[in-house]
């Protein structure tokens, strides 16, 4: 397969670099990228997402010019000489939760130029069912002139990489896979066997393994919108959630769910995509919406929790001084993508008071960027509250004591992380 097959990976985001660095190790695979600043970063073995094996992308790299190996470039024109392209671009929502195609859609467009007979595009990026066939292809094939399923192909897999995580890993977690024609299934199938030690599971359709990754994070984002409503039950009823879950956790069929934020780029996204789909064919979906809806205001329970405590406690709320800890939407990792952790500072930032963050896995310039947040670099000053929101390791060590204004200060955890005698409330 090696010597047919020559492979572009659109994106080398979080999902694309792991991706071009396994299929770098054996087959010719160029990374391709819009942004110049990425190209220019993992040209010099650099990734400032933490996602590359920096001895995997050592060993991709280090095979070009025998015939395999990983290169990278934001030139369209070098996409002529590749012959499967693998689409890793990002899939998000717009202000109005509905699905925002536009990087699909204009990477597709890029593509239809540049494609030939023969060719077979692969999309990755999380869609609704049907996106594929009814969204893409028509684009494809407007830009190449050429006949879908009769000059070019098409196959889906969807992306299942866990940012942050070091243990399941891109080729340790089974992959679905799946071609607009029954051959093109089974190339697409082998060609992904070639690399995920886990093995593959070929779907009968684009349609089917498009929905298969909608569900799996719809069914999560159901689950812990059910234990977010147990926390607010809970909260009015003056108990720790955290001990109710742990006591209902002795029972061998209990799924211990942890309430919290839930952001990012799938969890907090992909079931608007599938309500979408759902909503389009005349069926408005329950338990989908309702479940999105409770996650969705978790940040402003929490903002408004604090000030509550805050009160409390004799604090004047406007012009207050709240840290909040962490706004990467998940731990260990520099994630920032539909962090939810927006919500409590802007719900807080309502009330008056003068909020700071603090995180020190989030890159600066992308939180300013994305957020218009400042992050500080270090803890020097004392708050009237603080606010863990993201489960860092490094918050571990922190010394709360020295971050109080006095014994008033409210220290609010959103994750259940930190010694309890240390916190007046917790999710």
């Amino acid at each position: 397969m090696s010597s047919t097959h020559k492979i572009a990976v659109i994106g080398l985001g979080y999902v694309g670099l792991p991706l071009a660095i396994e299929f770098g190790k054996k087959y010719d695979v160029l990374g391709f990228d819009i942004n110049t600043n990425r190209i220019a970063e993992l040209s010099r073995g650099e990734d400032h997402t933490k996602e590359a094996d920096q001895d995997g992308l050592k060993e991709a790299t280090g095979k070009r010019g025998t015939g395999i190996g990983l290169w990278f470039s934001n030139n369209v024109e070098d996409l002529k000489a590749y012959n499967v392209y693998i689409v890793t671009v990002p899939t998000p929502i717009d202000q109005f939760k509905a699905p925002d195609l536009t990087p699909l859609i204009k990477a597709s467009e890029m593509l239809g130029k540049v494609l030939k007979p023969n060719d077979i595009v692969i999309y990755e990026s999380t869609v609704y069912p049907g996106c594929t066939e009814e969204d893409c292809v028509p684009v494809l094939e407007k830009f190449s002139g050429l006949k879908f399923n009769k000059d070019f192909f098409c196959g889906y897999s969807p992306e299942r990489i866990n940012p942050g995580d070091k243990v399941n890993t891109l080729t340790k977690i089974k992959k679905v896979t799946s071609g607009s024609t029954p051959e093109i299934a089974d190339v697409v199938d082998n060609l992904y066997k070639s690399i995920i030690i886990a093995g593959t599971h070929k779907a009968t359709s684009l349609k089917v393994a498009e929905a298969s990754k909608a569900i799996e994070n719809a069914q999560r984002d159901v689950n812990i919108s059910f234990v977010n409503e147990l926390a607010l039950i809970f909260d009015r009823l003056g108990i720790d959630t955290t001990d109710v879950i742990e006591a209902a956790g002795t029972k061998w069929n209990f799924l211990k769910y942890k309430p919290g934020l839930v952001g990012g780029h799938c969890i907090g996204v992909d079931p608007y995509y599938l309500a979408h789909k759902a909503q389009s064919t005349g069926y408005h979906p329950q338990v989908i919406l309702s479940g999105r809806r409770v996650n969705d205001n978790m940040g402003m329970f929490v903002a408004n929790k604090v000030v509550k405590l805050m009160i409390k406690k004799g604090h004047k709320v406007d012009g207050a001084r709240v840290l909040i800890l962490g706004v990467t939407f998940k731990e260990n990792c520099p994630d920032i993508r539909n962090s939810r952790v927006i919500d409590i500072y802007q719900e807080l930032q309502q009330f008056g008071t003068n909020v700071e963050v603090y995180d020190p896995h989030a890159h600066k310039d992308e939180v300013r960027h994305e957020y218009g947040i400042d992050l500080i670099d270090k803890l020097e000053a004392c708050y009237d509250a603080v606010i863990l929101a993201v489960s860092h390791s490094e918050f571990l060590n922190i010394d709360f004591k020295k971050l109080r204004n006095g014994h008033n200060t409210v220290i609010f955890d959103t994750k259940s992380f930190i010694d309890r005698n240390l916190v007046d409330a917790r999710l």
